[in-house]
């Protein structure tokens, strides 16, 4: 008998879409199972069963990839943009696996982006509970005050609701303007240049050079390449066979 599994762990598993988004899906409605919409988390399904997404049918992958990619600005982190901008998929050629990004990155920051065909791996970069720590290297402008550093470690409101503590290095002092390295564990819409501009240091170029354990390293502006295993098994917290106490 077939083993049955979540329906959005099965998604996940088909690459469709993360965990974290196939939930969001079901709820919406946007999922069938045999021909019937389904809104209910806990429904289990196996390779046996016809799930669509948007009446669409999805079967899981073959392949499993994983892709490590330095995004440049003036492209979005989505698989599609209905304004006709482009997407970091059109830097990715010769990959015939259907794949989506990790995740995202504003269209003018640049940096680290992961894209893969497993939800499950996606889910463990990007859920809350995993804390995985995203490194930046900020221009900001001005020269921020200790002040301004301690508001920054110690997290400030944005939406009615404080940061978490993030880490804080002054890098660089320039002319008129200075480089930080921020470490945060969050995942906030915009929230490195937001965090800056609440205690009055815009940012004039963002970009972010580690997730977790994972370095950008040398991957010039728009190349990429694939993971090797022990990066893979770095973000499933894999460590000579068993799983780490950070997960990272």
């Amino acid at each position: 008998m077939e083993e049955k599994i979540r329906l959005q762990k099965y998604i996940a598993q088909c690459g469709a879409a993360s965990r974290r988004r196939a939930e969001e899906m079901i709820k919406a409605g946007r999922v069938r199972v045999n021909g019937k919409t389904v809104t209910d988390m806990g429904i289990t399904v196996s390779g046996s069963d016809r799930v669509e997404v948007d009446g669409k049918p999805i079967k899981k992958e073959k392949k499993l990839v994983y892709i490590m990619l330095n995004k440049p600005a003036g492209y979005v982190s989505t698989v599609s943009d209905p304004q006709g901008r482009k997407t970091v998929l059109d830097l990715v050629k010769g990959v015939e696996e259907r794949i989506y990004p990790v995740g995202r990155l504003d269209y003018d920051t640049t940096g680290l982006l992961i894209l893969t065909n497993d939800g499950d791996f996606a889910y463990r970069c990007t859920h809350p509970g995993h804390e995985t720590r995203k490194t930046y290297i900020a221009e900001v402008k001005g020269l921020p005050s200790k002040s301004a550093l301690r508001r920054l470690r110690k997290g400030v409101v944005l939406d009615d609701m404080p940061t978490h503590p993030a880490e804080v290095e002054l890098v660089e002092i320039r002319e008129n303007s200075a480089v930080l390295k921020i470490i945060i564990h969050e995942g906030r819409k915009r929230q490195v240049r937001r965090m800056c501009e609440a205690v009055g240091h815009p940012v004039l170029d963002l970009k972010r050079i580690a997730i977790g354990k994972l370095s950008l390293g040398n991957l010039q502006p728009g190349e990429w390449r694939y993971m090797t295993q022990q990066e893979v098994e770095l973000v499933r917290g894999i460590k000579n066979g068993k799983p780490t106490e950070t997960g990272e």
